[in-house]
């Protein structure tokens, strides 16, 4: 089976094709990167205009790379949800208008399970059941992964997810945006590391607090005798990455899976892969960088598992941009 995938939820515009599920033809993918960094955050209204100029010019790149025409795909996928109304729009309708006018079924993706099962593409599958945990820009979760593919949620964020955290304190700091890459670049360069940010480990719960600590950069930043913005980013970034990792491991002991899965664009983060890899007494499963961030690539891959939800063109489908903490979700 091969699948023309296509992902907008936030700020990039991706196209794939994956045989499959599990083998990348092609994955292409245009940052904003430098489009929000004037605004130092995500504005949705430029982000879903950007997707209209380049969505086709992607998907015609996608299919020069895997060497495939129209006629060589099975099925069109694309992100139906979590994430930007408008950003979603544009992705959906548009690989919904080509898979009418192929005459080809439609799978539409939850961007959460995609993050997780980038997992399985180009590489032997993880052993379930695993927990998930999925750190990104909108999303801190973890979800619990059964034999027969279900999720089931344990926790997640209760304020700002882990990137949005990132992005914030790279404000605070001075620095540009995407936050996570600046403040771990700029966190190899402390000289001194003593310094220590709080950590909310909200004993008794698998949930996850970043508010406390943005409070606490703050008026680190503000205060008379601040210390030197690398020590400030080497202490905020060691405490997020030692709450995600030894709470992620806790749970995977609890639970007693047979892997521990990191996904999600602050999974690329060096300090979280090593901490999570380091302390987990169970096998670690972490996407290459590249798949970390949004890509198509794995939107393909949670398309290949569902055929189940293929509709014609006659079946009415709408976005659904709710956070993943507050809807229902089964993977199967």
């Amino acid at each position: 089976m091969q699948i023309l995938a296509i992902e907008s939820s936030c700020d990039e515009t991706a196209a794939a094709v994956v045989a499959d599920g599990r083998r990348i033809r092609s994955n292409v993918v245009a940052s904003q990167s430098e489009l929000h960094a004037e605004t130092g955050g995500v504005v949705p209204e430029v982000a879903a205009r950007a997707h209209l100029r380049v969505l086709i010019p992607v998907v015609r790149q996608a299919l020069r790379d895997a060497e495939c025409d129209w006629d060589d795909l099975d099925a069109i996928a694309a992100t139906a949800g979590p994430g930007l109304p408008g950003a979603l729009l544009v992705g959906l309708n548009a690989a919904r208008g080509v898979a009418f006018a192929r005459g080809l079924p439609f799978i539409p993706v939850d961007h959460i399970e995609g993050h997780v099962l980038a997992n399985w593409l180009d590489v032997e599958p993880p052993p379930l059941p695993a927990l998930a945990l999925v750190v990104s820009g909108g999303h801190t979760e973890l979800l619990l992964m059964t034999e027969d593919g279900t999720f089931e949620r344990l926790g997640g964020t209760r304020d700002d997810a882990a990137g949005e955290a990132f992005d914030k304190v790279a404000r605070l700091l001075g620095l540009g945006y995407p936050g996570g890459p600046v403040v771990s670049k700029l966190a190899l360069e402390a000289r001194e590391r003593s310094l220590r940010l709080p950590r909310a480990w909200l004993s008794g719960s698998d949930d996850f607090s970043f508010s406390g600590l943005k409070t606490a950069v703050l008026r680190m930043v503000q205060s008379d005798e601040a210390p030197p913005a690398a020590e400030v980013a080497w202490a905020f970034e060691e405490s997020v990455a030692d709450v995600l990792s030894k709470k992620a491991v806790r749970v995977a002991e609890r639970e007693g899976v047979a892997s521990l899965l990191v996904a999600g664009g602050v999974a690329a983060n060096r300090r979280i892969r090593a901490l999570v890899r380091e302390r987990s007494s169970v096998p670690v499963f972490i996407p290459p960088p590249e798949l970390c961030t949004d890509n198509a690539a794995m939107i393909g891959a949670a398309a290949a598992v569902h055929p189940e939800l293929a509709v014609g063109p006659e079946t009415a489908i709408d976005i659904n941009p709710m956070p993943y903490r507050s809807r229902a979700r089964r993977s199967g």
